[in-house]
């Protein structure tokens, strides 16, 4: 019983997606060289590697929940016409509750990022308010929504390389790659429930692709070995692009809800790609990882 009364809140915190917000820490830690300082010594090594790792994991997995189930929140109304199996507009969640919970995780969230260095907490800060705007105002702007929704990303891969600010300070740019990802999942996504975007699908591939070329580039410059993000970016090609063109074709919101859920559970690849570009193949596995972990929560809870 105490179980099925937990359920409804845990799903408005979108488990299969946590994962891939925690992708971009780890990621983010490759960016800075963290893993090629940790490489040296993986049994006892450095101990503040692994306290930052972990609570940074924990900081992004409190920012993404609060974040995601606030969007639960301020969609309550909406919801109750469009999507009325939804834990709130369905009873199973209480909106005070709910409202109470993705505060607290936003919180802890924030706390947790403070416990790495004082940049991690103000990046903490930031991710939250552009979440809880996207909640409540973005998501309804037709050019700034998706770019506020990328931002909530560009801050959370940032939040991974804030473990070394000083190269944070040379390597912030690098956000622009979540960001346009991310702004072109929520381009797409706007079909979910009516369908016919097809302009906005051709869109978001077009971005999808330069998200290829880009993490291909760094790769390049970054590593003499830069061919073995090939095998990365090939997979991200089949679990995107397949889905992507069968919604194009059709223009059906299941189509497109399908083509949203690969793209968003494909964040861990695109986190994979850059590990491997910027740390090597090993680094891009263990980053993988987190892969199968999201295939299985994403058969338990909704994605979007």
């Amino acid at each position: 019983m105490r179980q099925s009364k937990i359920f409804p809140y845990l799903q408005l915190t979108r488990p299969a997606n946590v994962i891939t917000a925690i992708a971009d820490i780890w990621a983010g830690f490759a960016i800075a060289g963290a893993w090629d300082y940790m490489a040296t010594d993986w049994v006892y090594g450095d101990q503040t590697f692994w306290w930052n790792l972990l609570w940074l994991s924990l900081s992004t997995i409190g920012l993404y929940a609060g974040g995601v189930a606030f969007n639960d929140v301020a969609d309550a109304e909406l919801d109750a016409i469009e999507r009325p199996e939804r834990p709130i507009p369905s009873g199973r969640a209480s909106k005070s509750t709910a409202t109470l919970m993705s505060s607290a995780l936003l919180i802890f969230g924030i706390v947790c990022a403070f416990q790495v260095n004082s940049v991690a907490g103000a990046l903490a800060i930031t991710v939250a308010v552009c979440a809880v705007l996207y909640d409540y105002w973005g998501k309804h702007q037709r050019i700034l929504g998706p770019i506020n929704m990328g931002l909530c990303r560009t801050g959370n891969l940032l939040l991974g390389v804030s473990v070394a600010p000083e190269v944070l300070e040379k390597i912030w740019p690098i956000g622009v790659l979540p960001l346009i990802y991310v702004a072109a999942i929520t381009m797409i996504s706007r079909g979910e429930v009516h369908g016919k975007n097809r302009k906005a699908l051709f869109a978001g591939g077009l971005m999808y692709a330069s998200i290829f070329v880009a993490i291909f580039a760094l790769a390049y410059l970054e590593s003499p070995g830069y061919l073995q993000v090939l095998p990365f970016l090939a997979l991200l090609a089949y679990m995107i692009f397949p889905p992507l063109a069968k919604a194009i074709r059709t223009q059906e919101p299941k189509f497109i809800g399908k083509s949203v859920k690969a793209a968003v559970i494909s964040l861990i690849i695109v986190n994979a790609s850059l590990a491997s570009a910027f740390s090597g193949w090993p680094i891009g596995i263990i980053v993988l990882l987190l892969l199968p972990i999201s295939l299985w929560l994403a058969k338990k809870f909704a994605v979007t």
